[in-house]
C-alpha cells in the first residue's frame, strides 16, 4: 500500500516555502522555495501558493511538470496575521497587501482538489514540536516562540488548543508592565514589547545611547553604528561572555520566565518548549526563565517534573508543523 503524501506550506510576507512528507514522517521528501512577490496582490499570491504546491508534490519536479497531485492526502498552510482556523480565512495579514479577510482554504481545496488546513504558525510549530520535536512522548505541552515577536501555542490532553475562534495561546500579548512600552498590536506593555528580539534590541539601544555597556563586545560588533544593534547582535554578544548582553538577555528571560509561571498555574504541561530565533541562546536564557519560573509558581509541584528545554525542528518548525497539521486532521 502506497504512503500517502502530506505538503507543509509556510507562506511569509518575503517568501512561500512548502515540503512534501511521504508518510507520517517529518523528513521532508523535498523542499522548494519561492518569492511571495506580495505587492503584486492577493490572487497572484495564492496563484504562487498553488504552483509551489503543485511543483513540491511531484516526486521529481526538476524533471516534472509538477501538475500531478497523486497520492496528496492533505495540505496544511501556514499564513500570517490573525486567522480562523476553522473556516480557513485569513483575516489579516499586515506583512502581504491586501490580505484581509482572505478564504485560503476555500480558495486552495477548489484549486487543488484536496483537503486543505490552515494553522497559525505559533499553533502549528507546537504541533509540530509535540508530535515530531522536543515534545514526543507528552500530552501536555506548552510551546513559547521567541523571536521577533513572541508567539505561543498549547497541547492538552494530545490536541492542539484552539479556542472558540482559533485565537487561543497568544502569550506575547499577555499584560506584564501596565503601561509599559507600546507592544506591535497597539496595545501597552505586552510580554512580546518587553522581552521579544526586537524588544531586546530596543532596550538596548536606549542603555547604550544612556552611556551603559560602555566596554560592552557590541561595539566590536556594530562599531559606532547603534542603529545596527539587532537582538541578534545582543545575543552573540551574550554568549561570547559580555556582561551587559547577557544582562538585557536574562532581564527578557526573567519576565518571560514570570509569565511561564502563569501558564504553567493555567495549563500544567508536562513540559515547556522554547523556539524561535533567540531560544538558540539556550541556557543564556533559559536559565533566567527556569529561575524565575521557581521563584515565581506558587508551588514546586507545576515545576518539579517539567522540563523547560529548546525546541527541536529548528529553521523547518513551520513546514514540520504545517505537514503535521494535515495529518493530525486527516487522522
Amino acid at each position: 500500500m502506497t504512503s500517502p503524501v502530506f505538503i507543509g506550506v509556510d507562506v511569509g510576507g518575503t517568501s512561500i516555502r512548502a515540503a512534501r512528507f511521504d508518510g507520517h514522517t517529518h523528513t521532508p521528501a523535498a523542499k522548494l522555495k519561492s518569492p511571495t512577490q506580495s505587492s503584486k496582490g492577493p490572487e497572484a499570491v495564492m496563484q504562487r501558493i498553488e504552483r509551489i504546491i503543485r511543483e513540491v508534490a511531484s516526486p521529481d519536479p526538476a524533471a516534472s511538470s509538477g501538475q500531478t497531485l497523486e497520492g496528496v492526502a492533505g495540505v496544511g498552510i501556514i499564513a500570517p496575521g490573525p486567522l480562523d482556523p476553522f473556516t480557513g480565512v485569513v483575516l489579516a495579514a499586515p506583512n502581504i497587501p491586501g490580505w484581509e479577510n482572505i478564504p485560503l482554504k476555500k480558495v486552495m481545496e477548489e484549486r487543488l482538489g484536496r483537503p486543505v488546513f490552515l494553522g497559525n504558525d505559533a499553533n502549528v510549530a507546537a504541533l509540530g514540536e509535540w508530535k515530531f520535536g522536543a515534545g514526543r512522548g507528552y500530552n501536555d505541552v506548552l510551546y513559547i516562540t521567541i523571536s521577533t515577536g513572541i508567539g505561543g501555542g498549547v497541547i492538552s490532553g494530545g490536541r492542539l488548543l484552539l479556542g472558540a475562534r482559533g485565537l487561543a495561546a497568544e502569550v506575547g500579548h499577555i499584560l506584564v508592565v501596565p503601561d509599559g512600552p507600546l507592544c506591535g498590536c497597539g496595545q501597552r506593555g505586552h510580554l512580546e514589547a518587553i522581552a521579544s528580539g526586537t524588544a531586546i534590541a530596543r532596550t538596548a539601544q536606549a542603555r547604550l545611547k544612556a552611556g551603559d555597556g560602555e566596554n560592552s563586545k557590541i561595539w566590536d560588533i556594530v562599531g559606532d553604528e547603534i542603529d545596527k544593534v539587532t537582538g541578534a547582535v545582543v545575543g552573540e554578544a551574550a554568549q561570547a561572555g559580555d556582561e551587559f548582553a547577557r544582562k538585557l538577555i536574562a532581564e527578557a528571560g526573567t519576565f518571560i520566565g514570570r509569565t511561564t509561571a502563569s501558564l504553567l498555574h493555567l495549563y500544567n504541561p508536562s513540559i515547556v518548549i522554547c523556539g524561535g530565533g533567540v531560544s538558540m541562546l539556550g541556557d543564556v536564557l533559559l536559565e533566567p526563565i527556569r529561575a524565575a519560573v521557581r521563584q515565581y509558581a506558587m508551588s514546586d509541584v507545576y515545576w518539579r517534573d517539567c522540563p523547560i528545554v529548546t525546541a527541536e525542528l529548528g529553521d523547518d518548525a513551520g513546514l514540520i508543523g504545517a505537514g503535521a497539521l494535515a495529518m493530525e486532521e486527516l487522522k
